[in-house]
């Protein structure tokens, strides 16, 4: 049977990226450094870092001392610097955001122009150059956001399928990849949770009884990775993933350097869900299950409202949301044994103990 264009368009992504030429928005951060380390162990051609910090983009290339790495410095909200730094481009991961709740609290203007223009930007320059993939990251703050980066990365994705609906016959899949907090990563709580036992200070809780879903960085390229392989246009895609509450969390982490689990409670702070949802009711209806992915393809409906007024779906009242509340739950061991398997998380602790 004749393979529709959106099949033959996930076939022509390869199982490796050897000989390809690579851009990591955002390089520098967390996931892009892990991202490049990653790619490094693959014959591909070059790395491309585009960045707004040079002081980053030195110390990540005195770490990796590669010839194969390129560093743009850029700003995805200049079409004109991403425009050079996709140039020549295959295959695009785009990390570049701002992910600080408060900071995009205070500056919302600046999130639209990062997380939304910059991220338009990304996605016509690839487009307009032919790169056979992008891979954009986003939260699960985008669902029912109730804050500005939510709602940023909520439009973000949004222009990412918007391209795949408006541009049918583009050589370029896009899709997106959605998740939860990853652990150790810059300005993620494990951290601070290690700096304040080490100083003997009690852990700082906003809520004991608020849910996060955990996954290490590797998890997280994994989750990149399956996208770059398996998406068509506009596609979702979302890794399982259990959870914990704060509480346990904490415990879990002072569990692995033999402390006592002193915290205090600060209160919830402006912004903040009790739990995360990976996964709304709607995108569970179309999500297909891949194991230890989900995977939800572009809604290309027409805006035919008597779709929606007139037919509805009944099934959609009977699923429910998937969020850390209904996910596996870890317990202090199963927290601690998930931070064992995170090599700058055992590093900290090597060092307290």
């Amino acid at each position: 049977m004749p393979r529709t264009f959106y099949e033959r368009k996930a076939l022509d992504v390869t199982s490796s990226l050897a000989g390809r030429t690579v851009l990591i928005t955002g390089g520098t951060g967390s996931f892009g450094s892990t991202m490049a380390r990653s790619l490094l162990n693959e014959d591909v051609a070059q790395i491309r870092i585009l960045s707004r910090d040079e002081a980053k983009q030195d110390n990540l290339r005195r770490q990796l001392r590669d010839e194969r790495m390129r560093f743009y410095v850029g700003d995805v909200r200049d079409a004109a610097s991403v425009d050079d730094a996709v140039r020549g481009v295959n295959n695009v991961f785009h990390a570049a955001a701002l992910k600080q709740v408060p900071s995009c609290e205070f500056f919302p203007s600046q999130a639209v122009l990062t997380n939304v223009t910059g991220s338009h930007n990304v996605v016509e320059a690839a487009g307009r150059h032919g790169a056979s993939s992008v891979v954009m990251l986003s939260t699960d703050k985008a669902v029912y956001p109730i804050n500005a980066m939510g709602m940023t990365k909520a439009l973000m994705e949004k222009t990412a399928q918007a391209f795949a609906r408006n541009n049918p016959e583009s050589q370029t899949v896009v899709s997106v990849v959605r998740y939860g907090n990853v652990l150790q990563s810059r300005g993620s709580v494990v951290p601070l949770f290690l700096e304040q036992l080490a100083s003997g200070e009690p852990m700082t809780l906003t809520d004991p009884n608020m849910t996060r879903f955990l996954m290490s960085l590797d998890q997280s390229v994994d989750l990149v990775r399956h996208a770059l392989l398996h998406a068509r246009p506009g596609d979702l895609f979302v890794r399982k993933a259990p959870a914990a509450t704060v509480q346990t969390l904490a415990e879990g982490v002072a569990a692995l350097v033999d402390r006592p689990a002193k915290t205090a409670v600060i209160g919830t702070r402006h912004g903040e869900k009790v739990f995360e949802t990976l996964l709304s009711r709607e995108e569970v209806l179309r999500a297909e299950d891949h194991g230890q992915y989900f995977r939800v393809p572009l809604d290309a409906r027409s805006l035919n409202y008597g779709l929606y007024f007139d037919e509805g779906s009944e099934a959609e009242a009977a699923l429910d949301d998937y969020t850390s509340h209904n996910t596996d739950r870890l317990d202090v061991e199963g927290v601690a044994s998930l931070l064992r398997t995170v090599p700058e998380v055992m590093a900290t602790v090597s060092e307290m103990t």
